[in-house]
């Protein structure tokens, strides 16, 4: 079997599980179309790696347009500032790169996602924790087993498969998914 053929049967694969997931995730499609109807709301975003830039995508999707002209949602990506995460990285840890962003801008009207293939990032796990005992509403797109992740959020979406490939690829399909449904309540 070719690599294109064995790379296209391990992606049908994985995303044919999605089918048995619906309900969750318009679950958490509704979820997000709630924070983004009440104007004191913000969704919050951050990955690590990939997971950045599809924090950035989203959040971009959102801010500026996906299908249809509509008011523009406030996001943020957590991910997509240099300066502030390497001061912080080198002022405290690189673990709180994202605890430290939303000690400064998340508030209890909020939504946050995290993005991280793997459900362990350290620095996602800080910020999980804050989000938790802060109360503040958080949803996990992760991959393989889940992490530590996946007991921290109010919601967990799991992509069954342990190819970061194939989880990243999952998550932008969530992720435009979202944006669609988002789109279509405005």
């Amino acid at each position: 079997m070719s690599d294109f053929k064995k790379n296209l049967e391990e992606f049908k694969k994985t995303i044919s599980t999605l089918s048995q997931k619906e309900k969750l995730i318009n679950l958490i499609a509704q979820k997000l179309v709630k924070f983004c109807k009440n104007r004191s709301s913000k969704i919050l975003v951050c990955g690590n790696g990939g997971s950045a830039t599809d924090a950035d995508h989203f959040v971009t999707e959102l801010v500026v347009r996906f299908k249809k002209n509509r008011k523009a949602l406030p996001a943020l990506s957590l991910s997509s500032n240099p300066g502030l995460i390497t001061a912080c990285a080198n002022d405290y840890s690189f673990k709180f790169i994202f605890k430290r962003q939303l000690e400064a801008l998340a508030n209890k009207n909020d939504c946050i996602i995290f993005i991280s293939t793997s459900g362990n990032s350290e620095n996602i796990i800080e910020a999980a924790k804050y989000a938790k005992k802060k109360k503040i509403y958080s949803i996990a797109l992760s991959g393989k087993k889940g992490g530590k992740l996946s007991n921290l959020c109010n919601q967990s979406f799991i992509v069954e498969s342990d190819s970061v490939a194939r989880i990243q690829e999952v998550h932008i399909f969530l992720l435009h998914y979202f944006c669609e449904v988002i789109d279509n309540n405005f």
